[in-house]
């Protein structure tokens, strides 16, 4: 179960990255920001189960700027 929850979280982060890279999603589209969101607490989920704290600031950092995008938006 943790290696899917890792596995979920950092598909969603590539996706938006790819779909941001092909000009499918904007910076600023709540869907882009919202799986950002998801795909890194879920990355926080999987590196606190697996006792990786360098991984968890890096997708707390993450996550702390795709939720302030879509709590204050543009």
């Amino acid at each position: 179960m943790t290696e899917i929850i890792g596995i979920v979280g950092a598909t969603s982060i590539l996706i938006a990255f790819l779909f941001n890279q092909t000009g499918r999603w904007t910076n600023d589209s709540f869907v882009y920001d919202f799986v950002n969101a998801i795909g890194a607490l879920l990355l926080i989920i999987y590196a606190y189960l697996i006792s990786s704290y360098p991984f968890m600031v890096l997708n707390t950092v993450w996550f702390l700027a795709a939720f302030k995008d879509l709590v204050f938006r543009k």
